[in-house]
């Protein structure tokens, strides 16, 4: 059997060594009792995710960009035929022509360009991704502010915090936890196709920062009295920051000023 190779820090390689926190995180990726037709894993590293969700799927791609694991990969998957490790970078994969999900300790520096490539994805149905903390509760709203990314793509998919998971489960030990986020798209849309130029327009103006406040960036683009009668509608306080309004209350911000 290939022995385990140390670990690389220009690939942010943060081993997952603990078994329980890899079986309770494939039970959150597969959470309807599976298995699901096509998964994708990125960054399987030593295989600790792999096993748990290669019970849960009926096919697997291992996704492993550092050729000194492939090996090791392979050779422990070499009796499970409908796992496929792939020696290559994730990032570069073409996006599956059918349904498919994706799972994976992702290594926190890439992290911000494997959620972009999901995003992307015309047939992902969903992805549940173990990120830095930080970086899981700012997406998902714990902190009780919401990003730009996240309203932006509110109508099609929805963001969540599934766990917390304490640093001393990786190997090497990183300075932070980590947490679980699950982005999962939306069986039907919030808003329909011909609406979503205009929730984009509506989203990046009011993130803009022009005029030191939301209501005042959507005053550039709208006239005032509709920004007024917006914000009423939506229960929002006129000097309300950008950050703090919810994706449900730039809907309702929506709905009047683009109708």
């Amino acid at each position: 059997m290939a022995r385990p190779t140390a670990t690389s820090r220009a690939l942010s390689q943060n081993f997952l060594a603990d078994r329980a926190t890899a079986e309770r995180f494939a039970r959150l990726a597969v959470p309807h009792g599976g298995p699901v037709p096509l998964l994708l894993e990125v960054g399987a590293g030593r295989g600790a995710l792999t096993g748990p969700l290669a019970r849960r799927c009926r096919e697997l791609r291992a996704y492993e960009i550092d050729p000194r694991l492939v090996p090791v990969l392979r050779d422990r998957f070499s009796g499970t035929p409908h796992v496929r490790v792939v020696g290559a970078d994730f990032l570069a994969a073409r996006p599956p022509r059918t349904p498919f999900s994706v799972a994976g300790n992702v290594p926190f520096s890439r992290t911000a360009a494997v959620v972009d490539w999901c995003l992307r994805a015309p047939r992902l149905t969903d992805a549940t991704l173990l990120t830095q903390l930080e970086y899981a509760r700012k997406r998902t709203g714990d902190y009780g502010s919401w990003t730009l990314l996240t309203v932006l793509t509110w109508p099609r998919y929805e963001w969540r915090l599934l766990a917390r998971v304490g640093r001393r489960s990786f190997r090497p030990v990183p300075r932070v936890d980590a947490g679980v986020v699950r982005i999962e798209r939306r069986r039907a849309p919030l808003l329909d196709a011909a609406a979503s130029g205009g929730w984009r327009r509506l989203v990046e103006l009011g993130f803009s920062g022009v005029g030191g406040s939301l209501h005042a960036s959507l005053c550039r683009g709208y006239p005032r009295r509709r920004v007024d009668a917006a914000f009423r509608a939506a229960r929002l306080d006129p000097g309300v920051l950008v950050g703090e309004v919810a994706p449900e209350r730039w809907l309702r911000l929506h709905e009047v000023l683009d109708r």
